[in-house]
């Protein structure tokens, strides 16, 4: 099979020959129809992602949607034929999704949507897996609570703002006067961070009290921000980008706590593989229900252009989770 592989961090991927893999037990063969694209895997391309622990030669590309081809032993509940998705690899030595084949360990798939195209399925995994285990597994947020998503148009916070409706929350979103439109529609309230501060949005929503939950997508400044904005007396900020050093004094002077997410943890170390495949099973059931949909990137790449597809990531301009069609 060709695929694209990183042979040298910082430089251009390659379209090189790879055997088609054979699923072992527990595993199976998928036939990728469609990789989705992250900010992360264009780090990893600059050699810029020492976490992920994913060294050259390696094939890219986290997310994936595909048909399965082929199933190993000890496999329940998949058969050839069935459309697939989720977070499977690109990190920690596991082949990512930027190839015709790839094997995967069936603890992390969930059948795809019926009510999305399948190329567009695999927009969802890593943003909506990250959205999850804040809000749900971190924060437990409720119906009737008050939601601050930081940066609610991105691949995780978009997910973050259509989970918390769809659980019943009040959401209120930041992001640029551009992704106005974008938010209100997903049923969030808008704020544009450059014109609105944080003091403002808190006062404005919530009387000054905070928010329940705070879900930072962004690190740095942010998620300071993010800990003056929680309620007092049982406030949560969760971040999925906590880089840094910062000062958690704000946030104990409100009685609230903090919590971090990285949702690689269960491919890096093959623990916990289980509970991404039913968060994505989640993932399905909501988008099947109308309350669940991936912002994209209104250009298209095919496998032969993923460098130019990279490059579009890392520019910060995709408007949208920007989408390798492979098969």
């Amino acid at each position: 099979m060709t695929a694209l592989r990183l042979d040298h961090a910082g430089k251009a991927l390659v379209l090189a020959d790879l055997p088609v893999p054979r699923p072992g037990a527990g595993e199976v063969r998928v036939r990728v129809v469609a990789a989705g694209l992250n900010p992360l895997d264009a780090k990893i391309r600059a050699g810029q992602a020492a976490h992920a622990k994913h060294p050259a030669p390696a094939v890219l590309g986290l997310d994936m949607a595909g048909i399965v081809d082929a199933v190993g032993t000890d496999v329940i509940g998949f058969a050839p034929g069935d459309a697939v998705y989720g977070l499977t690899g690109g990190v920690g030595g596991i082949q990512g999704s930027l190839a015709p084949f790839a094997v995967v360990d069936a603890a992390l798939l969930a059948h795809a949507p019926t009510h999305l195209p399948l190329a567009d399925a695999a927009a969802l995994p890593l943003g909506f897996i990250t959205a999850w285990e804040g809000l749900v597994d971190r924060a437990h947020l409720g119906a009737g609570q008050t939601l601050l998503v930081h940066g609610g148009a991105g691949g995780v916070g978009s997910m973050a703002v259509q989970l918390g409706v769809a659980l019943g929350a009040r959401v209120v979103a930041t992001g640029s006067a551009g992704q106005a439109d974008v938010i209100t529609t997903m049923g969030a309230t808008f704020f544009d961070y450059r014109a609105s501060s944080i003091e403002s949005i808190v006062e404005t929503c919530t009387g000054g009290e905070g928010f329940d939950v705070v879900y930072d997508t962004l690190g740095g400044a942010t998620l300071d921000a993010s800990f003056v904005a929680a309620r007092r007396y049982g406030g949560h900020v969760v971040s999925s980008l906590g880089w840094g050093t910062h000062s958690l004094a704000p946030l104990s002077f409100r009685a609230a706590t903090y919590s971090g997410v990285f949702t690689l943890m269960p491919l890096l170390t093959g623990k916990g593989r289980e509970a991404h495949g039913r968060i994505m099973a989640e993932a399905t059931r909501l988008a099947d229900g109308g309350k669940l949909r991936p912002v994209l990137s209104a250009r298209r790449f095919a496998l032969a252009d993923g460098n130019a597809a990279l490059d579009l990531v890392e520019s910060g301009d995709a408007g949208g989770k920007v989408i390798v069609e492979i098969g």
